[in-house]
């Protein structure tokens, strides 16, 4: 299984219109703990919220990157 991260705007659609890291991790944990690491540099290039998918399956989404 593999975990990766789905960008997207302030509506839900996905980020495709500019280069993004398309980071793969084996684990949930790994993925959670890139984001955490990265998430800054996300929002700094237009990503609004983030979706965390295994395989093709959707764990969670609409995650803000804003801080509240």
């Amino acid at each position: 299984m593999t975990w990766r991260w789905r960008y997207e705007d302030a509506h839900g659609g996905e980020v495709t219109d500019r280069p993004l890291p398309r980071e793969v991790f084996p684990s949930q944990a790994d993925a959670e703990s890139w984001l955490g690491e990265n998430w800054r540099e996300l929002l700094e290039t237009g990503v609004e919220q983030v979706a965390l998918l295994e395989e093709d399956r959707v764990e969670y989404r609409g995650l803000s990157l804003r801080q509240e």
